[in-house]
């Protein structure tokens, strides 16, 4: 053999070396390590104490899914005659997790249920290889757990378009199993977290006829958080007994006024949901939608959704403020709503916020841009109880330095009202900081 010939050959090897490495590495991607990461200063002091509820076991193990160095798969066993209830993203490019959710939300069975998350992987946008996943991870639950498939949720967060190396799962769900207790909800929080900073669990306790109701609830969300329900992962349990049909009604009441009023960047994510389970186990007697136990029980449930819906915000990627919106006086719900999420989605008033300049004119800017009637002389702005700028013109009053000052707290409020009506609207969001680009940059590599 020529010395041509054999760097030609050297070089083919090479080549075929190099695919085939690349074809490795597609098929089994390296778990990325999980590093520690700043906490964000909006966060809670520390996560809160849930109480157990009857009927529902926790359970969180290191799958590899994506991370290294953490537990990234959880599952929870439902007790016999569980109601579920649930509202999900409105994309119309959503998982087939979240598709198979859907498809068995509403039957009607006795018997147990079960739900299994797994982080760093969404399972979406991969066609019939993530049909394959789901069924392959909810029917190896079911078996584990002697339940019918069909009661067995699933939820995937993370990367879209990767296949879900389900193997990696189905092969912890005997661990998963095995590890089951009613106190580990704060580790099946942890377990789904992605971009999240910390830990995210509120609850309440209801007085029933005949005892008392119990509710606690865990979310996941950081980036990708806009109202479309449900821009995030949210698995909220009660002992309450109540019908499945009023169940739902009450969840899809409660949640305009929460999951469907934040919004951290305007995206609405392709994969998550909010499942919420009822097992019964209370003492009380069953709820119904007439009695004030009911009105009580809802009431409560829309508190713990609004915890936790801004929660998720207090953990918006790179978030160093948390506002408020409130717009008044609008000409109806609808334009209410627009100039709500004008403001609270702008990215010039985002960043002027981050950067603590009281720059009341962006706010101006969002409210003619909404699509909502408005009028430039009926129309008031304030930072707080300060009043900017009304009658079309910046107030009198106003003076610079007392925006500046304000726009250094953490928590703040810009209420805009519009003096053409009654209606009115609150949506929560974040400030937009240098810090949100590196996350997402970043996000895949």
């Amino acid at each position: 053999m020529g010395k041509t010939d054999w760097k030609d050959e050297a070089k083919s090897l090479k080549k075929k070396l190099s695919k085939l490495k690349a074809r490795v590495k597609a098929e089994k991607p390296e778990a990325k390590t999980a590093g520690a990461k700043p906490v964000s200063p909006l966060a809670p002091a520390s996560f809160p104490t849930l109480p157990a509820i009857g009927g529902v076991e926790f359970s969180a193990v290191e799958a590899g899914v994506r991370y290294r160095n953490r537990k990234d798969v959880m599952l929870i066993r439902l007790a016999p005659g569980t109601a579920m209830a649930g509202v999900f993203t409105r994309s119309s490019t959503r998982a087939a997790c979240v598709l198979d959710c859907q498809a068995k939300i509403g039957k009607a069975s006795e018997a147990g249920a079960a739900i299994i998350v797994n982080s760093g992987n969404s399972n979406a946008f991969t066609g019939a290889v993530g049909v394959e996943a789901v069924e392959a991870v909810t029917r190896g639950v079911a078996e584990a757990l002697g339940l019918p498939v069909e009661r067995v949720f699933s939820s995937s967060t993370g990367v879209i378009g990767e296949p879900l190396p389900y193997e990696r799962i189905t092969a912890q769900i005997p661990a998963l199993v095995e590890g089951l207790s009613g106190d580990a909800i704060e580790m099946a929080a942890r377990a789904m977290m992605t971009t999240d900073t910390f830990p995210k669990g509120a609850s309440a306790t209801v007085e029933g006829e005949g005892g008392p109701i119990q509710i606690a609830g865990i979310a996941k969300g950081s980036g990708m958080i806009a109202p479309d329900m449900a821009t995030m992962l949210v698995y909220i349990f009660t002992d309450a007994k109540i019908p499945q049909p009023l169940l739902q009604k009450m969840l899809s009441r409660q949640v305009e006024a929460t999951f469907n009023a934040i919004t951290v960047d305007s995206d609405t994510s392709t994969s998550d949901a909010l499942l919420l389970a009822a097992t019964g186990t209370s003492p009380a007697a069953e709820l119904n939608g007439r009695s004030k136990a009911g009105r009580d029980f809802e009431a409560a449930l829309g508190q713990v959704m609004l915890d936790l819906a801004q929660q998720v915000v207090r953990d918006g990627e790179g978030a160093s403020k948390f506002v408020e919106v409130r717009v008044t006086g609008a000409a109806s719900a609808e334009d209410a709503h627009k100039v709500a999420m004008a403001i609270a989605n702008s990215p010039l008033v985002k960043t002027a916020i981050a950067g603590e300049d009281p720059n009341w004119g962006r706010i101006v800017m969002a409210v003619g841009k909404s699509g909502a009637a408005a009028d430039r002389d009926k129309l008031s702005i304030r930072f707080g109880d300060i009043l900017v700028a009304e009658k079309g013109w910046r107030s009198p009053d106003y003076r610079e330095e007392d925006g500046a000052a304000y726009m250094k707290q953490a928590d703040l409020v810009v209420a805009v009202d519009l003096g053409l009506g009654t209606d009115s609207r609150t949506v929560w969001t974040c400030d937009l900081t240098h810090r949100y680009i590196d996350i997402n940059a970043d996000y895949r590599s």
